[in-house]
């Protein structure tokens, strides 16, 4: 039996909103009509899709069921649309990536300048967060994170070198505390912590010589949940940092800041654009893509 797709676009698009006041404005129907449409599909189907409160919308169990089988198809189809503008002479359309700020200002936004000047149809839309996003969920075109925290079942293209971390202080705070030796020797300083957006506990440091891997818990007065206020906090001489070496390395170059322990200090798989392995590129994102591979 041929159905109607126009329901279940509708049910999709409540579902994700969780609201029928902006699913209403995202489709240009009024709310009345758009549960109206709900309503009947739910009918049909003999099953309630949707719990709704005066506050919220929330898919019912069968409707979670309903979106992870059917979702996901309607973003094949907006791409695969979104492809025929090969047929143009230009590409066009909204690219959306989700990113730290640092990557954004020292690799995005410098290599996609030049595209943006030659595709004046092309579009970017950031996503300023360091949680690791369920990028299909939220309707990302893509994400950058550091390679070895890329989920296996995405395509990975790196964008920039290998990265170090680095442990730094200023000189000021070196003068009144010993540098430290080996990494175990950080319990005893004041070191500035990082909060992890994900899991809420705070970052354990790793370490790393010769084949030997060593994980230590450090303690100190600051934390932080991103890395500039880290970098900010070392300069101003208020403990020991632990950061990716490109964030800190014109500091050191300049004697603002102190480096130890790079020997323990091994190269890790540095900033990769991450996206689903069965998404049909748009002509947009595919000039993105190029524009970033490193």
């Amino acid at each position: 039996m041929r159905r109607n797709l126009n329901d279940l676009l509708a049910f999709v698009t409540v579902a994700r909103e969780g609201s029928f006041t902006r699913a209403a404005a995202l489709l240009g129907v009024t709310q009345s009509a758009l549960s109206q449409t709900v309503r009947g599909l739910e009918e049909r189907l003999r099953i309630r899709l949707l719990t709704r409160t005066t506050r919220s919308v929330a898919p019912t169990p069968a409707g979670e069921r309903l979106m992870q089988a059917i979702g996901h198809r309607f973003d094949e189809i907006e791409a695969e649309l979104d492809a025929l503008s090969e047929l143009r002479d230009k590409p066009a359309g909204t690219v959306r990536i989700t990113c730290g700020d640092f990557v954004l200002y020292s690799v995005l936004l410098p290599k996609l300048a030049p595209l943006l000047r030659e595709y004046p149809d092309v579009s970017l839309e950031f996503d300023v967060n360091y949680g690791l996003r369920d990028i299909v969920a939220d309707r990302f075109d893509a994400g950058v994170r550091f390679g070895s925290i890329v989920d296996k079942d995405m395509i990975a293209i790196p964008i920039g070198p290998p990265l170090c971390l680095a442990v730094v202080a200023s000189p000021a705070y070196f003068a009144t505390h010993a540098a430290p030796k080996t990494p175990q020797a950080l319990t005893a300083h004041n070191c500035i912590n990082q909060r992890m957006p994900t899991s809420g506990g705070l970052y354990v440091w790793d370490f790393a010589r010769r084949g030997r891997k060593l994980n230590v818990r450090v303690d100190g007065q600051l934390v932080f949940n991103t890395t500039q206020p880290q970098v900010d906090a070392a300069l101003t001489g208020l403990g020991i940092a632990l950061l990716p070496e490109d964030e800190v390395m014109p500091h050191v170059e300049a004697g603002r800041l102190v480096r130890v322990l790079q020997d323990w200090c091994p190269p890790f798989a540095g900033y990769h654009l991450y996206y689903p392995s069965r998404r049909q590129p748009s002509p947009a994102f595919a000039r993105v893509v190029e524009a970033l591979r490193y």
